[in-house]
């Protein structure tokens, strides 16, 4: 079997830069500070939960999820709680090893999964646990449960399934090696009731029937033009995002990239590197860089609407809609609304620590940070 290095983002990145230069010194970019807002839209916190915080170097996948009216939170400790408004209905304590991806709820059950490799699933009404199974590496994003299927990816590549009654794995697919990766893995997504894609280091993307994992399609949808291991690095870290008849990507040091589901070609493709996923609403589509831009390209086209630099280096999460908004979030756990139209800051509100993924379930905000701070907003 080849061997695997897996390189954390933060060492990437400096080792990219190192590259070629003729000093070992790599002088650090300093955040920008935050630009001044004369018309301030907010956001209104409608449940926060403290958990214990995160290791910066790891790249972990925590986030909220609900379900049957209730929300369920994941402690890295090894707890799982679920709550009915503001009220905890339940807490169980699912192992001693960290809990390093989830929460995913679907079909009564919540799955999450540890550093071990350990997938675990409780019953959502009362938090027993249901079933529990051992993966071949790490799982470090969330599963996806789809039509009795519990999918999830471990860190070595290889996507399995379990039926999500009994536990029992039903298939298993490996993606292929690479020499160099980093450190983390996107999540599968739906792209129909049959379908999943899943997203590799090597730069392509996967269609697999989500009953049979039976493969339907694959496609590559970034190149690198890199001399060094390093700089050929183009993993696609963020999810992808299905928009009607495209798929959308993103990937570290390659390309942000729509492709026609039907046809499997590539409608365009512009260079951006990133590591989240991309947001896509009407006709544009919005990504947030490695160095801090914000980017709004058409769509249909690929062509450039807008480019943000007001928040350059300042560790940008994936970008997500939220009513009329576009909200981002940063290191310093500050949420930024943004004006979709013309880039322009219109807004903020405050976590605490950096922020590492928003979702927008039900019109409200799901914000998860390193510093455990778990929370929802809406908007005013």
């Amino acid at each position: 079997m080849q061997n695997k290095l897996k390189l954390p983002l933060a060492i990437a990145v400096a080792s990219a830069l190192l590259i070629g230069c003729s000093s070992n010194k790599v002088k650090e970019a300093k955040p920008n500070p935050l630009p001044k807002i004369q018309q301030q839209q907010g956001l209104n916190l409608v449940f926060s939960q403290s958990v214990s915080s995160t290791n910066a170097a790891e790249a972990l996948r925590l986030q909220l999820d609900t379900d049957n009216g209730m929300i369920f939170a994941i402690d890295p400790d090894g707890q799982v709680s679920a709550y009915k408004g503001k009220q905890r209905l339940w807490k169980n304590k699912v192992t001693k090893q960290e809990l390093t991806a989830g929460v995913e709820a679907g079909e009564g059950i919540v799955v999450v999964g540890n550093r071990k490799g350990q997938l675990f699933a409780l019953d959502q009404a009362t938090g027993e646990q249901k079933w529990t199974t051992q993966l071949s590496g790490a799982i470090l994003s969330p599963s996806l449960i789809q039509s009795g299927r519990v999918i999830t990816i471990a860190n070595d590549g290889t996507i399995f399934a379990h039926d999500a009654v009994s536990g029992q794995q039903v298939w298993a697919y490996k993606l292929p090696n690479v020499q160099f990766s980093l450190r983390g893995q996107p999540a599968p997504v739906r792209l129909d009731d049959r379908t999943i894609v899943v997203a590799s280091a090597n730069a392509y993307v996967y269609g697999l029937d989500v009953i049979s994992g039976v493969p339907r399609f694959q496609r590559r949808v970034a190149i690198s033009e890199g001399r060094s291991d390093i700089q050929r690095l183009i993993d696609i870290v963020g999810d992808p995002v299905v928009a009607g008849q495209y798929l959308v990507t993103t990937s570290f040091q390659g390309q942000v990239t729509v492709t026609d589901l039907a046809t499997q070609r590539v409608v365009w493709s512009e260079d951006a590197s990133s590591t989240n996923r991309p947001e896509v609403s009407g006709d544009k589509v919005f990504v947030s860089t490695v160095d801090g831009k914000l980017n709004a390209y058409s769509l249909s086209t690929g062509e450039l609407a807008w480019q943000n630099e007001e928040l350059l280096n300042r560790q940008l999460s994936n970008p997500v809609m939220l009513g009329q908004n576009l909200v981002v979030g940063d290191l310093d756990g500050v949420i930024h609304l943004i004006d979709p139209a013309s880039g322009k800051l219109i807004g903020r509100a405050k976590t605490s620590g950096e922020v590492q993924s928003l979702r927008v379930i039900d019109n409200q905000l799901y914000v998860a940070t390193r510093k455990g701070a778990l929370s929802i907003w809406q908007n005013r």
